[in-house]
């Protein structure tokens, strides 16, 4: 059965593009420029969602983006909207929150629970006894939220896009499009935004049976498309009001900031629901939905309805009801005056009955509770609030359509500092002061006479012109004599409850009233304890009717109760949009295209790229193999590995050495030149941040390494201290200026010789020290190092001349087997060598004397950087010790993994896992642990626990890993370099 009407003037369905999707395994059929909910509805399925606590049926309230009662995901997003969603060709999508389907629900059985679970049930239930505790948080953990996550959901870069105007108007409905040609008249850049996928607001569908008014549409947006000083941006809304006049415009793809001189709030207003039993089943929708599916989608919202209502809006959507062949059974007006005279005539000239001082006491709904039968209609006292409901007459009907009053879409002015006061004459919040350079207009500012809405939005953006400095005259807004566009207290109580106020949260008015009875008569802590407004819609549709409920509770006027906060987003907003464009700058070594030609296989290091391990083609290996082919390559022949992306400082000036000697723990005074010793770098607390090279080049002259991811922060705290200590020292960062290679291993000496000149022998060049020379015919600096190797030599060049050096020395090192390592070959290298790194196998919170650092601290010396700490520290007991480790020989069990926690026979944590891996070269897994100190010492034994719980044992010994094989196993002790 469809319920697709004939075509309408201005739909926005494109008939001809018919397309079809499935909803919960059923085929359904719809055009370009339905959303889900307008589609389903066509077709005839009414349930469109499951509500939150209750998993009762929900069908289209708002048709706005101002509830969810319709969120469905499609196997990829997750609680997609579906009054706003665009349905696509092919889509499959389902409704959230259901167990079994929409129809079929498992949960449904919940709502017989309703009267066992009041609001607030969860503060106070399922903590005792104790012992059961976990069994419940699984079980609400489960039942907790709407749609579930996908973790596989693929990252859509999102760019932010910036924008500048003069006066940005929020809402093209006719106020702000009214203002929007005002104030472009005045030679001002206006920039118009709506969330809608056209513009027009309620000029779109808002008609009484006659379309008229979409003349003066069509006029408003010709005048917009034919000035080029507006820019119309629909289908996205504003999401927050922040300092400057910045407005971020949320749309599909991706988010615009805006910075306007001034803004126009023309935002309109949110229709508010009667409240009365049932009032959520599907088929019950607010008048503004029912005439959105009909003049927007073509849809006839029911066959036999009722319309009730407490203004004058309830009259003009029957009338819209009716001219499509609707069977209006009645109009019902809460109020004891009704509608005036011509409109009410033109309802009763179609045959509509009206009755006022009327409400709806309850629907009826269907045997299977999924749509309405009828409803019961009560007479009623709009003073008191009170139905007779021993005089009640049943009507049959398929839907109802509610229209009680409107809330102002005043989010941002509230963001912005608008002074808000309660206008009974409207019977809404107002604005009463605008902060400077923000105006408003039309519904959110109180006025809903079609003409005056016009000229108040001309009037707004003549003030903002007049505030930018234009000579205009002022627009007057002429004051409307008019009933109330909504009613002071729409409620109808019933004893049976489900009469809900907030359809996101199923909050029913007996549960403002047991609040109000536990001492949360604040409308804030009324918010909290009752959820009300917090579901996905913010309260649009329910924060108006809460304070009203919670006023005549404490029996106090409205503007005493106040309103709640409105923070940004005004919708939410995906992740993916805050996150903005994937901007991640990379950094390349001199060496770069060298490495990917030649099989690296790249990755992020910090900024920079660096090869993890080389894939040559032709051969097939895993990674793992490739690291331990490296590693051997060290050990048994030579390697280089590009080291470029360390960091690179020229420290120099009559107080250079003076302040290595603050800045690091180590002496730096006496150290020769030519003489390099390591800096060792701790924040003010003691904790270790860097250890690199300090080499002395000049008597007032070092040439300092850092460690690649620190390279930026310790250049910044040299900077920062020597301005600090009014030191006379010049610092040079090199980092990028300058390449770096390591050549090493047993045939590194040879291989390097055959390119230089110098003296590269023990007695020459020995461990720790550096020299200047000619390599392949440049000018580098060359140490010797021992981080990966015994033997390694450590080449600093100019960076343009980096990619010859390098190809220089691995053309001289083909006959010796050399082969270019990667930076996992590195730390497996450098766990043989029994160095641990810095951020690596140390934290936030590591000091020197649990990382076996104690020799690098000169305490003696009169200060250095953290120094005062560690002699607080020094004196205190370790909390844990930084130990190297092996497993036993031949160990084939589950393998440990980095960040496993160290566990003593009490089943308590003693420390973690900070590096572990299989050494083929040791034949051994090896690796660095966090224990207790009680198990530090060469000998000792500890327990890890791997990820599948399993107790694997290890052993403590000392570094490097080669002298404990000399001395345990020296039948098989292999010769290192």
């Amino acid at each position: 059965m469809t319920s697709r009407i004939a075509k309408k003037r201005g739909e926005w369905i494109n008939r001809d593009k018919p397309l079809t999707f499935q909803y919960e395994g059923q085929t359904v059929q719809g055009y370009e420029g339905d959303t889900i909910s307008s589609a389903l509805w066509a077709a005839g399925i009414n349930v469109l969602g499951r509500s939150f606590k209750y998993h009762r049926a929900r069908g289209v309230l708002s048709f706005a983006n101002h509830d969810v009662n319709a969120m469905m995901t499609d196997g990829v997003d997750t609680n997609i909207r579906a009054d706003v969603w665009p349905v696509a060709d092919g889509m499959d999508i389902k409704a959230v929150n259901t167990i079994g389907g929409v129809l079929k629900d498992k949960n449904k059985y919940i709502d017989y629970l309703s009267p066992f679970l009041p609001v607030g049930f969860y503060y106070k239930t399922f903590y005792k006894p104790k012992s059961l505790f976990p069994f419940w948080e699984d079980k609400i953990r489960k039942a907790a939220g709407l749609g579930e996550v996908n973790f596989n959901y693929p990252r859509i870069i999102k760019p932010k896009k910036f924008a500048h105007c003069d006066v940005l108007v929020i809402g093209a409905g006719l106020s702000g499009l009214s203002a929007a040609v005002k104030a472009a008249e005045q030679g001002l850049d206006v920039i118009v935004v709506d969330e809608n996928k056209q513009a027009g607001g309620s000029l779109t569908y808002d008609y009484a049976g006659d379309q008229t008014t979409t003349d003066t549409l069509t006029s408003l947006l010709g005048k917009v498309e034919s000035n080029p000083n507006i820019r119309l941006i629909t289908d996205a809304y504003a999401g927050g009001f922040y300092g400057d006049k910045l407005v971020p415009l949320v749309g599909k793809d991706g988010i615009t900031k805006v910075w306007a001189k001034t803004v126009i709030v023309a935002a309109g207003a949110f229709e508010q629901p009667p409240v009365f039993r049932y009032n959520d089943l599907p088929g019950v929708m607010m008048g503004s939905a029912a005439q959105r599916l009909i003049h927007r989608y073509a849809v006839k919202p029911f066959n036999k309805g009722v319309v009730v209502t407490a203004n004058d809006y309830g009259y003009r959507t029957a009338l819209d009801l009716a001219s499509i062949g609707v069977e209006v059974v009645a109009v019902i007006d809460m109020r004891r005056n009704g509608a005036p005279r011509e409109l009410a005539q033109k309802v009763r000239d179609l045959g509509i009955p009206v009755h006022i001082s009327s409400c709806i006491y309850e629907v009826i709904p269907t045997s299977d509770k999924l749509g309405v039968k009828a409803v019961a209609v009560s007479p009623y006292d709009d003073i008191s609030a009170g139905a007779d409901s021993g005089h009640t007459v049943r009507l049959a009907c398929d839907g109802v359509a509610m229209s009680a009053g409107w809330a102002p879409a005043a989010a941002l002015l509230y963001q912005a500092g608008t002074k808000m006061r309660y206008d009974y004459s409207v019977e809404q919040f107002v604005p009463d002061e605008l902060p400077e350079g923000v105006f408003a207009a039309g519904k959110v500012n109180g006025v809903f006479d079609f003409k005056a809405r016009q000229l108040d939005g001309q009037r707004a953006a003549a003030e903002a012109a007049a505030f930018l400095g234009k000579s205009v005259d002022a627009v007057v807004v002429p004051a409307v004599e008019m009933n109330s566009p909504s009613h002071p207290y729409p409620i109808v109580e019933h004893p049976k409850g489900k009469n809900f106020v907030d359809f996101d949260e199923d909050i029913q008015v007996k549960d403002f009233i047991n609040a109000a009875k536990e001492g949360f008569d604040n409308i804030e802590l009324m918010k909290r304890f009752t959820t009300v407004g917090m579901g996905p819609s913010q309260g649009k549709h329910s924060n108006m009717n809460a304070i009203r409920i919670l006023a005549r509770i404490r029996q106090l006027p409205v503007e005493k109760i106040g309103s709640t906060t409105a923070r940004p987003f005004f919708h939410p907003t995906p992740i993916g949009h805050l996150g903005g464009r994937g901007f991640h700058p990379h950094r390349y070594t001199a060496m770069h295209e060298w490495h990917v030609d030649n099989g690296g296989v790249m990755m992020d290091a910090g900024m920079w790229m660096r090869p993890a391990y080389y894939q040559y083609s032709g051969r097939s290996m895993t990674a793992m193999e490739a690291v331990q082919q490296e590693a051997l390559a060290v050990r048994k022949q030579a390697g280089m590995i590009d080291g470029s992306t360390l960091g690179k400082i020229e420290v120099y000036g009559a107080d250079a050495t003076e302040f290595l000697e603050r800045f690091y723990t180590g002496k730096f005074s006496k150290q020769k030149i030519g003489e390099s010793r390591i800096a060792l770098l701790l924040d003010e607390a003691g904790v270790m941040l860097d250890d690199g090279m300090a080499v002395r080049v000049e008597a007032e002259k070092f040439y300092v390494s850092t460690n690649s991811s620190n390279a930026a922060t310790v250049y910044r705290e040299m900077q920062r201290n020597v301005q600090a200590w009014g030191l006379q020292v010049t610092l040079v960062n090199l980092t990028g200026a300058i390449a770096a290679m390591t050549l090493a291993g047993p045939k590194s000496r040879e291989i390097l010789s055959s390119l230089t000149n110098a003296d590269l022998s023990e007695a020459s060049l020995p461990d720790g020290n550096m020299i200047e020379a000619e390599i392949a015919g440049v000018n580098a600096k060359v140490m010797r190092v021992s981080f990966v190797a015994d033997l390694a030599f450590e080449i600093h060049v100019p960076y343009k001349a980096g990619l010859h050096v390098w190809k220089q020395i691995m053309a001289a090192g083909q006959d010796h087997g050399i082969r270019p390592f990667g930076t996992d070959a590195q730390r497996l290298l450098r766990l043989e060598m029994g160095h641990h790194l810095i951020s690596h196998d140390t934290d936030g919170l590591t000091n020197p004397f649990e990382a076996h650092s104690e020799a690098l601290l000169k305490m003696d010396k009169p200060f250095f950087i953290g120094q005062r700490s560690l002699k607080i520290i020094a004196k205190k007991k370790l909390n844990k010790k930084l130990v190297n480790f092996v497993l036993e020989k031949g160990f084939a069990r589950e393998m440990p993994n980095e960040c496993n926690l160290v566990i003593d026979n009490g089943n308590n944590i003693k420390g973690r896992v900070t590096s572990i891996a299989y050494s083929r070269y040791l034949d051994r897994v090896i690796g660095f642990a966090f224990v207790a100190p009680e198990q530090g010492s060469v000998g000792s034994t500890f327990s890890i626990r791997t990820d599948s719980g399993a107790m694997v044992e290890a052993t403590v010994v000392e570094a490097p890993f080669f002298t404990y094989l000399i001395k345990t196993e020296s039948k098989h002790a292999r010769r290192h370099f």
